[in-house]
């Protein structure tokens, strides 16, 4: 799936470089927001298809949110610091951290907001958020504690990831990941439109 999106990014530079006029490929490019909710939707059908989600809530209660508190909060400071060292405008560099790992949403919205330069900013990003998530999980597990492995994943520790959880963790951890995916997820388009426009 990595390769695939890179390959995809790669063939859209080239497309865009040398000028090409495909019909269909200019009209998904003029209707990025279109497929952006069809994106979302599909988002709220990855959500919906996991049973027992609300019971799981109600047994966890407030400490599910601890986490994704805690990565979100992580992600914004991370933000910041980097608006700094690389003189980004803090509401963008908020923005593009605020993708949470989530490299297809946080491109096209932040293309959106702030310009396609720091849209491609923010799919690689949150793309090298999501291969470094891969690399860094097992040591995670080995020499810090499982629920710390949540972290790096950020929005994709119910899709993408999960099954380095399912391998490197354990059953509760599995579920708080999956718990955390779908919040994250959840709160990434509002984290952005808020870092965009209120920073």
């Amino acid at each position: 799936m990595v390769f695939l999106a890179l390959l995809a990014l790669i063939l859209g530079m080239m497309y865009g470089l040398f000028g090409l006029n495909i019909q269909p490929i200019d009209f998904l490019a003029e209707h990025t927001d279109y497929l952006l909710y069809v994106l979302m939707f599909l988002v709220g059908i990855s959500v919906g298809m996991h049973h027992g989600l609300l019971e799981k809530i109600k047994e966890y209660h407030v400490k599910i949110l601890m986490i994704p508190a805690g990565i979100i909060v992580g992600s914004f400071l991370g933000g910041v610091v980097c608006s700094f060292l690389t003189k980004t405008p803090v509401n963008v560099g908020t923005a593009i951290a605020c993708g949470l790992g989530w490299y297809s949403l946080s491109g096209v919205s932040i293309g959106n907001l702030a310009g396609a330069a720091f849209g491609s900013i923010a799919f690689l990003s949150n793309l090298m958020r999501e291969i470094f998530s891969f690399f860094t999980i097992p040591w995670i597990a080995r020499h810090l504690n499982y629920y710390s492995c949540i972290a790096p994943a950020g929005a994709t520790s119910e899709d993408t990831t999960l099954p380095m959880m399912i391998r490197y963790t354990n059953e509760e951890t599995v579920v708080m990941s999956v718990l955390n995916g779908v919040i994250c997820s959840a709160m990434v388009p509002v984290l952005i439109s808020f870092c965009y426009s209120v920073l």
